[in-house]
């Protein structure tokens, strides 16, 4: 496989989540669901999940190295900036600044620390399989 083919494979997972992001963001407000008393929680908590998989897929496109970690959170936050100032435009919606310093900036951030967490646990541990083998030698 070309390089350049590996470059747009690793990019396509993040090119998916923020258009994802942009067609969420580009609905009017009148075309919104109302979640009545729970409305908060579900548009807030959609902020979480979606950046937490843009900083996982930006993280998943440097091959989840450690050092780019710090790299993959800042390119979700400006995404998100860029996603807020796109959603000032949009009827009935604005842009809010506390979305993106709590909300989103919370998503990108607890799912890569979870998924350093997950990562090294899974690396401390030789799978049952490995060990068979390994024995065997």
């Amino acid at each position: 496989m070309s390089k350049t083919i590996q470059i747009v494979l690793r990019w396509f997972p993040a090119f998916l989540v923020m258009l994802m992001i942009f067609l969420f963001s580009a609905r009017p407000a009148s075309d919104l669901p109302n979640f009545d008393w729970a409305d908060r929680i579900v548009k807030k908590g959609g902020h979480m999940i979606g950046y937490a998989l843009l900083a996982l897929s930006y993280w998943q496109v440097f091959q989840f190295r450690q050092a780019k970690q710090g790299l993959a959170w800042c390119f979700a936050v400006l995404y998100a900036i860029t996603d807020e100032f796109h959603q000032s435009f949009v009827p009935g919606r604005g842009a809010s600044i506390w979305d993106v310093v709590i909300f989103d900036n919370l998503g990108a951030l607890i799912s890569l620390w979870l998924f350093t967490i997950v990562k090294s646990k899974r690396s401390d541990t030789i799978h049952p399989i490995v060990e068979k083998v390994n024995v065997k030698r």
